[in-house]
């Protein structure tokens, strides 16, 4: 069995309340991991969290190397282009911030990706202009849902079908798939990688269940469904995407 395959089978079998880590979780919600032999420094996850402060979700990954130094090199197309992410796949229903009830996994994510710009509410570089700073860390929601079609195991963000328009947030950056664009920037400091997002009800945050992750992601050539594949898992803090982490727990 492939490790995607493993990866999607731990990552639904948590959602559902199914599976038990191999990782040992402990301390306020969080998920503590050994250095990963392989791992490129910058995505090798030690420990990885989600807390609350008031109504503000908290989001916390440290890697054994400097955070958000490793970016995707330019390819100069939108085709078969690549992202770096951060990633915390919850077991928050996708209706909670926006999308259709039960839509699929939804995962909060910090990415970087030179080749596109997708929050086009926000200009993150200062320079004023608005579609130019993908390959700046910026932060999504993403609903992820398992599709053969990116390869044996693998999952992608859920695309929508072509003259469907489901119920989509309001930050929503015009793309054909299930992602928010909502601006909560992303603090990266030394090891860490941590976001701050508000919550009008932050019950449904501290009841939900966690994992880390950090993956590569890439744009299909023919920029149509599948339109964005997790092609690459770098590294996972549970070790199986159980989501065995628990918040402020």
């Amino acid at each position: 069995m492939k490790r995607q395959t493993l990866l999607r089978t731990g990552l639904i079998a948590g959602v559902l309340g199914l599976g038990a880590s191999t990782a040992f979780a402990h301390g306020p919600g969080g998920i503590t991991a050994p250095s990963g032999a392989g791992v490129t420094a910058p995505f090798d996850i030690v420990h990885a969290k989600i807390s609350t402060e008031g109504s503000l979700a908290v989001f916390h990954m440290a890697v054994s190397g400097k955070a958000g130094s490793s970016t995707p090199a330019p390819s100069g197309k939108l085709a078969g282009s690549e992202v770096f992410s951060y990633v915390w796949p919850t077991t928050i229903d996708a209706a909670e911030v926006g999308f259709e009830k039960g839509a699929g996994i939804l995962s909060f994510a910090v990415t970087a990706h030179p080749d596109f710009d997708d929050t086009p509410l926000f200009d993150e570089n200062g320079d004023g202009k608005l579609d130019n700073d993908g390959d700046l860390w910026h932060s999504h929601w993403v609903v992820l849902v398992p599709d053969e079609a990116c390869g044996p195991g693998s999952l992608k963000v859920r695309d929508i079908p072509e003259g469907t328009r489901p119920r989509l947030p309001r930050t929503w950056p015009g793309l054909p798939i299930l992602i928010d664009s909502p601006g909560w920037s992303p603090v990266i400091t030394g090891d860490t990688v941590e976001v701050r997002v508000p919550f009008d009800d932050i019950g449904v945050v501290e009841a939900a269940g966690f994992d880390g992750v950090t993956a590569g992601l890439r744009v299909n050539q023919s920029v149509h469904a599948p339109l964005l594949c997790v092609t690459d898992v770098f590294d996972v803090a549970s070790g199986d995407l159980s989501l065995p982490g628990r918040v402020n727990k």
